[in-house]
């Protein structure tokens, strides 16, 4: 009967998130408390969930502060002379255009936050594939592996899902995952290589006369990064096209203002200090000087602290990322009712033992290749939420059956987030698709295929090293 209702409470939940009948809070709080209830132990439900929040108060921690610290670095304007340089280094190339949108994508990937991450990407790249008249799914499609692949930062939500989900460190999840992350990111900068090159041979490599350096117009479009048509133009000066290409309107949407030049909240004196308070905190992560968590909350507080010292600035930092903040720590907390009747009540254990029994037996030992595998299809075909806190822990119990470790199980779980980021559960893949004016049904077609080729890579990489 446990088995039953485990499956029967997982499965309701994935069908009421993907329908968006409920939002992934909601159905994390509401639907297990009704189930403990079904299973006749709703007394001891307030346990189950004290019990999960404290193992996962660290989680919520780690993630609060670090979107707070990427954040401010993002306002302060860190990032903006990688954007400049990859944009100067891009001219009118379309080979380098492409590498450059891959790599200006994995940077800011950085923040931990898909949507951020694909506002500022297309803000910078959009003017030159569309006055190129270059292929905008390859800009998208790129743009969201690149992401895909850096979106297990442990701060990015998957590698924190599973921690949260199977009562792990973070960071024991994801530094030795590092060498096989880093093979999937070669991967994505070696076929946006090839990419790029396919959109050479067909456009060939126009000039445009220095445009982002001689042209103030343009680079008043560029820095700028409007959600629609506008009525501004930019004339070739060049030999390339003939033919004037319409830019974004940087006044059709204040919330694509990421690399306005102008924007108050920069801070240029400060730049260097800024970086090498960067340097260090991701120093400090992967070497394990302090628990991530720590790390976050003392980064945030002086990056915070030395570029805004008046309080008003402070809180005003503060209130731009608290939507953010909210939505992922209310998601780990919630998430704590979810993992706690599922673990307390006993019916994970029934359901792997079900699983256990119906593997065959010389699967059972690759049960982290197994996981990888399933990965790819199922974190497409459903939420992070419903994949890491409904299946990860029965493939994990099941795993464990076999002598295989939660550790390796949870490693092998973030293999399928290069073709996560294209799914049509993740709300950041519209602003993507929105933002460049491309159709999602193109962009799907064009992407799953090499966004799978890549998740594989991570997988093999992570066999080979012996990671996973």
């Amino acid at each position: 009967m446990l088995t039953i209702l485990g499956f029967t409470m997982i499965a309701t939940f994935l069908v009421l998130i993907m329908l968006k009948k409920m939002s992934p809070i909601a159905a994390l709080v509401l639907i297990p408390a009704l189930f403990c209830v079904f299973v006749g132990k709703g007394g001891k439900l307030g346990d189950y969930v004290i019990d999960g929040v404290t193992s996962l108060a660290p989680t919520a921690a780690m993630l609060m502060f670090a979107i707070v610290y990427f954040g401010v670095m993002i306002d302060v304007g860190l990032f903006d002379p990688i954007v400049r340089g990859i944009l100067k280094f891009c001219k009118a190339d379309p080979l380098r255009i492409v590498v450059g949108t891959a790599v200006l994508a994995a940077i800011v990937s950085l923040d931990g936050d898909g949507s951020t991450t694909f506002m500022i990407t297309v803000s910078a790249m959009y003017p030159l594939y569309k006055r190129l008249k270059m292929s905008l799914v390859v800009m998208t499609g790129v743009a969201a592996m690149a992401n895909g692949v850096m979106n297990t930062l442990p701060w990015g939500g998957p590698t924190a899902r599973a921690a949260t989900a199977l009562k792990l460190n973070a960071s024991d999840i994801f530094v030795p995952m590092i060498p096989a992350l880093a093979v999937g990111l070669l991967g994505v900068f070696v076929l946006s290589y090839v990419l790029g090159r396919r959109e050479r041979k067909r456009l060939g490599v126009l000039t445009l006369d220095e445009v982002l350096v001689e042209e103030p117009e343009t680079e008043t479009v560029l820095v700028g990064a409007g959600g629609g048509e506008g009525n501004k133009q930019v004339r070739n000066g060049g030999s390339g096209s003939g033919t004037d290409a319409e830019l974004p309107d940087e006044e059709d949407d204040e919330g694509f203002q990421g690399l306005d030049p102008h924007r108050a909240t920069l801070r240029p004196k400060l730049y260097w200090f800024n970086a090498l308070l960067t340097v260090t905190l991701l120093t400090a992560m992967i070497m394990e000087w302090l628990p991530i968590p720590v790390l976050f909350l003392l980064g945030a507080a002086l990056a915070l602290t030395v570029n805004f010292p008046h309080m008003p600035d402070q809180k005003a930092r503060l209130g731009a990322h608290a939507e953010n903040v909210l939505n992922v720590s209310g998601m780990v907390f919630a998430a704590a009712v979810f993992t706690g009747v599922l673990q307390g009540t006993g019916m994970v254990d029934h359901m792997a033992t079900w699983l256990v029994d119906n593997i065959p037996d010389g699967m059972g030992p690759h049960m982290a290749f197994v996981t990888g595998v399933l990965s790819i299809p199922l974190t497409y075909f459903m939420s992070n939420d419903g994949f890491y806190f409904g299946i990860l822990p029965v493939l994990a119990e099941a795993g464990q059956a076999h002598g295989v470790s939660s550790l390796e199980i949870a490693r092998a779980s973030l293999v399928g987030q290069p073709l996560h980021m294209s799914s049509p559960l993740v709300p950041a893949v519209y602003v993507l698709v929105g933002m460049a004016k491309v159709e999602f049904g193109d962009h799907t077609r064009f992407v799953v295929k090499w966004a799978a080729l890549t998740s594989l890579v991570v997988l093999g990489a992570g066999i080979l090293f012996g990671i996973i």
